[in-house]
This record gives structure tokens, C-alpha cells and sequence, in this order.
């Protein structure tokens, strides 16, 4: 493989006297295979990720607490049970046009490191500039903490249902031990952390479809109350009644639509996960064309399934006055309060799964960028000692995730996470979609493209994904309407400024570093 994409140049690269140095910079080949990479017994390269594996690497990455926690934000920001479940579908739609514009990025450069490859393609020049850029969102961006905290409150919540004997402090501890075995067993036992990573995912189904057993229960009208007894009642009639139901309190104004977006997205976010660890995948090209689009499909008629239960089973107010409860007040409305216990464990298996699955890709993006000299020490993040896993990449996600955990300050937290990570994830979207219209417009010019001539069924869901990014992007600049503000305290546009800072950041870290080198 090293050998044949030596000889691709970068389509927006410079004159002819600089494509020796810029393909190997913008193939990403060259630096990559000089890197100890895990081997077999014959000293081959190891590429032990199946079909199975990575479609569950992307559907632990996928599923992690967003449909258990943000239906109720949807639907209080869409105002309508119609509007809502469009919403859902619209996120579908979108996260196939993304999974498709990664599928054909994927196949074209097969390696570790995801989006950092496809940027650093399209951008060779000023050398390593798009890289520092990227690695400062890759590298400050705390993905899995968020994931590891509710792991922490859903297990705790189990061993212990009085919230009260639960501290904050002893729910940190239990995030940031749930994080450091997450780093041992990937960092020391690959096989064995893919098969306890792929058991999670099985899990995972196995919660949602006993939600969505929960949520027919409800609609035949096994409702308990107060006194332990069932009841009749039934929320379908209430949120499914009629047609003009189905659509009271619409809201549509923009930013609304744009929040109720983001939260979706989030809930989808994840379905390029296997494009981070390509250089361990088997047949790459064929795993991710099989792989994504299964493990998308089956997300996708989960999460519309869980929200049609969750409708069943509690009306539109008893939902968007739940918080991030929402599943749990669906099982206690059906089964009784004990049933929450057992919900607990389901919801904190999915979360650690996800944190399993977090830690696996951004190892790998962490990896990357100490092979491309871009991080401070990056020969030890580039490291695969002592078991030829990323464990030195996994130290600095897992390093950057404690420091989340214990000093950012509670309050507008879980929305501020959600934004600050999707913001700048929108502006990578936008790029390298927009990105692949062109080279593939411009592939007759180029014998030597990596992408397939232009053709509807790269051009079209390119459109599609780096439109709907560029909207995410742009709409958190306009002021909101005061009842669909995205935080309690914080301005409506922090997450934004946050989100062109990092880059900012890596952009001076570039300027101090090596832009003399690389000009």
C-alpha cells in the first residue's frame, strides 16, 4: 500500500519540483509506514478488525447515552411529536450522506487517523498547518469524558438507588476508574478489549430493544400509578390522537431547528468511527462498505423505534420535563420503580461501551499525529510499546478526560459539551465534503485521483452532508430567541468561540513550532 499511494499527489498541491515531498505529506503513507505497526508472527502488518468488529466500532461509538438522555431536548425544542421524529429521521439522512462521503475517503486512503488524512490531503501546504489546526480540536477535545461521568452516575445509581449517599466526588473517581481501565485493556489486550467491546454493543441492542418492548407494553395500556397498580391510561392516545396532535406546538424557527439539530447529530455522531483504525481493518474498502452502512441501518431504526416507545408510554409534557431521564421514567411508568435499577445497568453498559469505543478511535488520531511531528514528545504518542497498541496515545485522551472530570464546574455542562464538540466537527464535515466535490469534479484533470470521477453518487451526498454543516456552523452566530437559549449562564455563542479558538490555537502552535521548517 506504502508503495503505491507514494505516488499520488495531493490535488491542491504546489509546482511540480515539490510533489516528491508533498505526496508523501498528503497520501500519508510514507511517515505512516515507517511507524511500528502491530505484526503477526511472520512480521506482516496485523490487520485483525473484521466486519463484525468495526461495525460494532461504530455502533458503540454511536450509541452512547444520547438516546437515553436528549429526546427530551428534541422534543421540547421541536414542540411537536411530528416535528420531532422528523428531526430524527433528518439526522439519519444526514449521518448517511456523512457515512457515504467517508466511505469514499476511507477507501481512497485506507490509514489511521480519519479526517487528519483527508485534511492534510486537500491542504499540503503551508506543511503541516491543516495538521496542527486538526490535532489542537483532536487532541483538547475531552470525547469520552462525558460518557465516562454518566457510566459513573448510572452504575453508582444501581449499587446504590438513594442518590443521596452518591457524592460528587466518589462519582468522579468511578468516571476516572472506568477511563483507566479503558486504557489498560486497549492499551495492553487489543483482541480481548474488541471482544469486550463488541459484547457492550450487543448489550447495547439488547436495552434498546427492551425499551422498545416497554414502549408496546405502555401502548396496550400497562401503565402503573402511585399505588403499585396498572392503569388503562394511555399516553399513545393523548400524543397520536389525530392528525393536528401529531403537529400541536411546532416550532419552527431556525435556531431552534438548529439546536434540536445539534442534539440529533450528537446522538449520530460517531458512524465514522472505524475510519480512525483503518490500517488494522481487514480489506478496508470492503469492511467499511459493508460495515457502516449495517451498523447505521440498525442505529437508525433503534433510536426511531425508542422514541416512538418513549411516546407510547409518557406524554409530550411528562417527556420534556424529564430531563435526561427520559428512559427512566418510561420503565417506571410501565414497570414500577424497581425496574430503574436494572435500566441503570443497560444505560451504564452503553456508556462504557462508548467510552471503549471513544478511547479506541482517538488513541489512534492521537497516534497519527505524534507520527506527523505535530505534538510535543511526538515519538512517545507515536509509540506502540510495550503490545503493539496505541497505550501512550490512550494515556493522552485519557489524561486530557480527567482533567474534564474534575475542573470543568458543573451547571451548563452536558449542553456545552454536546456544542463544543459537534461545532467544530461541523466545520471539519463542511470542509472535507465540499473538499471531495472538488477533487471529483476535478479527477479527468488528475490521472493520478484518489477519488472516483464525479458521479451522483459521490456528489450528491457530498452536497448534502457539507450543506447541512455549513448550516450547523453558521446559525449558533445568530442570537436565539430568549425560550431557546442553549445554556443557563453561558453566552449563546461559546460554543462557538471555543470551537474556532482550538483551531486558532493549533494554528499558532504551527506558526511557533515549525513554520519556519515546513514553509
Amino acid at each position: 500500500m506504502a508503495s503505491s499511494t507514494t505516488e499520488v499527489r495531493p490535488l491542491l498541491a504546489g509546482g511540480v519540483d515539490e510533489q516528491s515531498e508533498s505526496s508523501n505529506y498528503g497520501a500519508i503513507s510514507d511517515r505512516s509506514a515507517s511507524v511500528e505497526r502491530p505484526k503477526d508472527e511472520n512480521g506482516l502488518r496485523k490487520r485483525q478488525i473484521g466486519v463484525f468488529s468495526a461495525m460494532f466500532i461504530i455502533f458503540n461509538r454511536i450509541i452512547g447515552t444520547g438516546i437515553f438522555a436528549t429526546p427530551s431536548m428534541i422534543l421540547s425544542l421541536s414542540g411537536s411529536v411530528g416535528l420531532s421524529l422528523i428531526m430524527w429521521v433528518i439526522g439519519a439522512l444526514i449521518a448517511m450522506a456523512g457515512m457515504q462521503v467517508y466511505i469514499v475517503w476511507g477507501t481512497a486512503l485506507p490509514h489511521n487517523g480519519g479526517e487528519k488524512n483527508y485534511l492534510e490531503h486537500l491542504f499540503p501546504h503551508p506543511k503541516r498547518l491543516i495538521t496542527a489546526m486538526y490535532a489542537a480540536n483532536a487532541v483538547l477535545m475531552a470525547y469520552a469524558a462525558g460518557n465516562a461521568i454518566v457510566f459513573a452516575e448510572y452504575f453508582l445509581l444501581s449499587i446504590s438507588p438513594s442518590s443521596c449517599h452518591v457524592t460528587q466526588a466518589l462519582t468522579k473517581l468511578t468516571a476516572a476508574l472506568v477511563l483507566t481501565f479503558v486504557l489498560l485493556l486497549h492499551g495492553l489486550h487489543l483482541p480481548l478489549g474488541l471482544r469486550v467491546q463488541n459484547a457492550l454493543g450487543v448489550s447495547k441492542i439488547i436495552v434498546l430493544v427492551g425499551i422498545v418492548g416497554t414502549g408496546v407494553a405502555a401502548a396496550l395500556g400497562i401503565l402503573r400509578v402511585e399505588d403499585g397498580s396498572t392503569t388503562r391510561e394511555r399516553p399513545i392516545d393523548h400524543n397520536f390522537g389525530s392528525w393536528d396532535r401529531i403537529w400541536e406546538g411546532s416550532r419552527w424557527g431556525m435556531s431552534e431547528f438548529c439546536l434540536a439539530l445539534y442534539n440529533v447529530i450528537w446522538s449520530y455522531v460517531g458512524f465514522s468511527n472505524a475510519n480512525y483504525a483503518l490500517s488494522e481493518v481487514h480489506r478496508p474498502s470492503r469492511t467499511l462498505k459493508l460495515a457502516g452502512p449495517l451498523a447505521l441501518i440498525c442505529v437508525t431504526l433503534l433510536y426511531l423505534l425508542a422514541n416512538i416507545a418513549y411516546l407510547f408510554g409518557a406524554s409530550k409534557d411528562e417527556i420534556t420535563g424529564s430531563g435526561r431521564l427520559v428512559a427512566a421514567l418510561l420503565v417506571r411508568k410501565v414497570w414500577g420503580p424497581q425496574a430503574e435499577r436494572l435500566l441503570a445497568v443497560g444505560v451504564a453498559m452503553s456508556a462504557a461501551g462508548n467510552v471503549l469505543s471513544v478511547s479506541f478511535s482517538q488513541a489512534r488520531v492521537n497516534q497519527a499525529l505524534g507520527q506527523e511531528g505535530v505534538l510535543p514528545f511526538s515519538k512517545f504518542w507515536a509509540s506502540t510499546w510495550p503490545r503493539n497498541a496505541p497505550l501512550t496515545g490512550l494515556s493522552l485522551h485519557w489524561i486530557v478526560c480527567i482533567l474534564v472530570i474534575y475542573f470543568v464546574p458543573p451547571g451548563d455542562g452536558y449542553n456545552f459539551v454536546i456544542n463544543v464538540v459537534s461545532y467544530p466537527l461541523a466545520i471539519i464535515n463542511a470542509t472535507i465534503s465540499f473538499g471531495l466535490i472538488y477533487l471529483s469534479l476535478a479527477s479527468h484533470r488528475q490521472p493520478t485521483s484518489i477519488v472516483p470521477s464525479a458521479k451522483a453518487a459521490v456528489l450528491f451526498p457530498a452536497l448534502i452532508f457539507g450543506l447541512a454543516n455549513v448550516f450547523l456552523f453558521l446559525v449558533p452566530l445568530i442570537p436565539p430567541p430568549d425560550d431557546a437559549q442553549p445554556y443557563v449562564n453561558l453566552p449563546y455563542w461559546t460554543h462557538a468561540l471555543v470551537g474556532w479558538s482550538v483551531f486558532l490555537l493549533g494554528g499558532g502552535w504551527w506558526f511557533v513550532t515549525q513554520r519556519g521548517n515546513d514553509l
